[in-house]
């Protein structure tokens, strides 16, 4: 898949939608999700144009997957859940169910998640 540098995560690096700002760093942006499923859900993106972790891990610089595994990091103690715990989720692919073609990581938690995958 290609990437469309009119996604919504290009489109808030670009400035042109407003974020409620978390983190932010020369190759990350870290910002409160509009539609929290927890007590804390914030999205993590690459500033860079990576449709998903396959595509990041194939193509990114050692310097951003460097910054973006610290972001995490980083973001969950400013967050405040390093210490209990949290859910760290992507999704990549149709079947994956990624709704956004540029990578983002979910920092979910504050507060029990519940189990990771029910079988259906």
């Amino acid at each position: 898949m290609a990437y469309d540098d009119s996604n919504i995560f290009a489109r808030i690096i670009r400035g042109e939608i407003p974020c409620s700002t978390v983190y932010e760093d020369d190759h990350v942006l870290a910002f409160k999700d509009i539609q929290p499923q927890r007590r804390v859900h914030v999205l993590i993106i690459p500033k860079g144009h990576y449709v998903d972790m396959t595509d990041f891990s194939a193509n990114a610089s050692d310097a951003e997957i460097v910054a973006y595994t610290r972001a995490i990091s980083r973001v969950a103690e400013k967050l405040g859940v390093a210490e209990n715990g949290y859910r760290l989720i992507t999704n990549t692919g149709v079947d994956g169910h990624q709704e956004v073609p540029h990578l983002h990581f979910h920092i979910v938690g504050g507060e029990p998640v519940g189990p990771m995958l029910k079988r259906t």
